[in-house]
């Protein structure tokens, strides 16, 4: 007799493919299709991951093999930024022909006045300067324009103690050093009054007459005196062009 338990597997076509999944699962190609693609897709991350260890290595292995060539160009690049844009941007400084004003301004080393008039002293900023080889008279252009945009534009640095002559910021040269001492004094007027602050700081006004003085106290009044017998020019109606070289006020 045959066995009631024997069991048959049911034929293929007995099997019901509207179940979720089961045609997937019945198809070859779903095992095949979905094992291929993983592969490539690991290989290609292990790929790139490796890549950039290597890049990243290569990178910080040169840079601590020429770590101090590489600090030293970047300080280079950031000093040697045109001091005038640095100061337009730390005080803020107008637009060109914001303002204008003329000022007259002696500066005094041990008795000899510095000549502003020689070449290497004139139209060195658009926006304020000395031009037309006159000694004394300061053109300013711009609002918010501190004293010492003048000076740093042509190299020289006035600070409260000290008055230091071909002042090189991006190399740090300092030489021609006048400063404070036992028997020499750096003073500031500005209109015949003392001024007590940093001068560099000072923005000037139409008909301002100023004095840097380092020396004997002594030759102050006589020094005042010079101040306050050159002429100031009256502002022109127009603003002056700036042709890039030369200025014409």
């Amino acid at each position: 007799m045959p066995e009631d338990n024997e069991k048959t597997l049911p034929k293929d076509f007995d099997s019901d493919y509207s179940l979720p999944g089961r045609f997937e699962e019945s198809n070859s190609e779903y095992f095949d299709v979905g094992t291929g693609k993983s592969k490539p897709k690991n290989r290609v991350i292990l790929v790139i991951a490796v890549s950039f260890l290597i890049v990243s290595s290569g990178f910080f292995l040169y840079y601590f093999m020429n770590q101090n060539e590489i600090d030293s160009h970047i300080i280079q690049n950031i000093t040697n930024v045109d001091p005038e844009k640095k100061l337009v941007n730390q005080y803020g400084v107008g637009e060109y022909g914001s303002d204008h004003a003329h000022a007259a301004i002696a500066v005094f080393v041990d008795g000899e006045q510095l000549n502003f008039g020689l070449p290497q002293f004139q139209i060195s900023s658009r926006y304020i300067h000395f031009e037309n080889h006159n000694p004394y008279l300061i053109h300013k252009h711009a609002t918010s324009v501190p004293l010492e945009m003048l000076f740093a534009s042509f190299g020289m640095k006035i600070t409260q103690d000290c008055i230091i002559l071909n002042y090189d910021e991006s190399v740090d040269i300092k030489t021609g050093r006048f400063c404070n001492g036992q028997d020499q004094s750096l003073v500031f007027y500005i209109n015949g009054e003392e001024y007590h602050s940093d001068i560099s700081q000072y923005v000037l006004k139409h008909n301002d007459r100023i004095l840097v003085s380092f020396g004997d106290a002594e030759s102050i009044p006589k020094h005042l005196t010079y101040l306050e017998s050159l002429k100031i020019l009256d502002i022109p109606k127009k603003t002056p062009q700036y042709s890039g070289n030369e200025f014409n006020v």
